[in-house]
């Protein structure tokens, strides 16, 4: 279920010039951020959990997560050149899963790897935080990719509606309104950290059982919703 040809191509299209630029901006701004903050501010678990959650967590990865995931299709799709790759003898799923496979990889590696260097340098891993955040990314960075990569498939605008998505719902909604946040993949995400980190250190909105099965249910969701839907475009060109 994994072609390394697609994959190959997938990753040249989202690790070009244009998106590398992008890809590096955030990760960048948060470690110059936090080595501010500890300049200025010295070590405080406080203000390394509120940087990493509303910046890291809140903000980078779910924006990373639409780069990737709308990257990884949607250009393929509205420039037409899809169609190539659909004549292939590549079975759909396969081509849904290894550009599933490579969002993953390059949501993780933009923004877990950063977020672990930001916390190593804002409090060293006091109270696994840093730890506890990063498992947050990498967790988080796989149902973003799924849900992004399936709005680059049922939409030419995917990558409006996802910096919508990522910086209305996700940065604001999921962080400051009660009810949003239950449904949030932030907050689903956190419920790990928060289990690493012990309690009073992080806070979310979901219970650890209630996360795990929201992140699994979105992630596998997604992926089968955007296989169907690059199954019925395949139809329509060949008609």
């Amino acid at each position: 279920m994994y072609n390394p040809t697609v994959a190959r191509l997938t990753y040249r299209a989202l690790l070009g010039r244009r998106r590398a630029l992008i890809l590096f901006a955030l990760p960048a701004l948060l470690i110059v951020i936090s080595l501010a903050v500890r300049m200025l501010n010295g070590v405080d678990d406080d203000v390394a959990s509120s940087l990493l959650g509303g910046f890291a967590l809140a903000t980078m990865v779910p924006l990373i997560g639409v780069i990737a995931g709308t990257g990884a299709i949607g250009p393929e799709i509205d420039d037409g050149s899809i169609v190539y790759l659909l004549a292939k003898p590549v079975k759909r799923p396969t081509i849904i899963l290894t550009k599933l496979t490579v969002a993953v990889a390059v949501t993780m590696v933009f923004s877990a790897v950063p977020t672990l260097i930001a916390g190593m340098i804002l409090n060293g891993n006091g109270q696994q935080i840093a730890v506890a955040y990063t498992v947050a990314a990498l967790v988080a960075s796989i149902a973003y990719s799924a849900l992004f990569l399936l709005l680059g498939t049922a939409s030419r605008h995917a990558v409006v509606f996802g910096l919508v998505y990522a910086l209305v719902w996700e940065s604001l909604f999921g962080s400051l309104v009660p009810g949003a946040k239950t449904l949030s993949v932030q907050q689903w995400a956190l419920s790990l950290a928060e289990k690493i980190t012990g309690p009073g250190v992080v806070d979310s909105s979901v219970g650890l059982s209630t996360g795990v099965v929201l992140l699994a249910a979105v992630t596998v969701a997604a992926t089968w919703f955007a296989g169907q839907k690059l199954r019925r475009l395949t139809l329509a060109g060949e008609e």
